[in-house]
């Protein structure tokens, strides 16, 4: 298959997006690079889902929306959104924030990294070239970088950013994970997804990238996911000790 065949599906999760949602959708479109976008509203009192329908009336077939009855986690919003998107046999799969912290402009580089460099997941890193991160106060960076560090050591996975939100996967990779069998829905989600599909038998690399907090819009974060994430990422050493994974190529 030519590069220029290939199906990309972005999906940005909302809750109350209304500032941003215009704003980024319509700055995937602009690139040269074609991508499609999926939103996963979880009901947004905002309006953040009646911005989109207006998206999709302007580019019809370009951009999508999965409407939820209500805040479910970020982790159930993706995997909804990867079903959708394996149904609608896309070739590759990225996920990304609303609120601009990922940069549109780095999409095809994570792309690339999997469609031309042999990647089967690219993890837009924070951290692969020191600490690439921008208006956040000095103590969340800290937390951010030695969970990281944390995961690292007890999973034994050779990467710098697990919690990095801002990812391509091949879909073959998203059909061999069993999606109902993902366990958390919050940060803890992301390390998973990795850590499922390394122990899946593919390969991950990271593509160094600039992280800028939002500007516009409240931040979901609180302690409650980084205590999930803690001790979520024991949880997953256990199962990966003693679970049978599915390898790829199997399916």
């Amino acid at each position: 298959m030519s590069v220029h065949q290939d199906k990309k599906l972005v999906i940005i999760p909302t809750y109350n997006e209304i500032e941003n949602i215009r704003a980024i959708v319509e700055a995937v479109l602009r690139l040269q690079e074609p991508f499609d976008v999926l939103v996963v509203d979880d009901n947004s009192p905002d309006g953040t889902a009646r911005e989109v329908f207006g998206l999709i009336g302007e580019n019809p077939g370009r951009v999508f929306i999965l409407e939820r009855p209500g805040k479910q986690g970020l982790g159930t919003a993706y995997i909804a959104g990867f079903k959708w998107a394996l149904e609608q046999g896309y070739d590759y799969v990225l996920e990304m924030d609303a609120d601009f912290s990922h940069n549109p402009d780095d999409l095809p580089r994570l792309y690339k990294a999997c469609a031309n460099e042999g990647a089967d997941v690219a993890i837009g890193s924070r951290y692969v070239k020191g600490v690439n991160v921008v208006n956040w106060p000095l103590g969340r960076v800290l937390m951010s970088y030695f969970a990281s560090k944390y995961v690292r050591l007890i999973t034994g996975m050779k990467i710098n950013d697990a919690t990095a939100g801002f990812v391509c996967y091949r879909s073959e990779v998203l059909r061999t994970i069993e999606l109902d069998k993902i366990h958390f829905k919050g940060y803890a989600f992301q390390i998973e997804m990795k850590y499922t599909a390394q122990l899946c038998g593919y390969k991950l690399t990271e593509v160094p990238i600039i992280f800028v907090n939002r500007v516009l819009g409240t931040s979901k974060m609180n302690s409650g996911i980084f205590g999930e994430a803690f001790f979520g990422v024991l949880k997953l050493r256990w199962w990966g000790m003693t679970r049978k994974f599915p390898q790829k190529g199997e399916h």
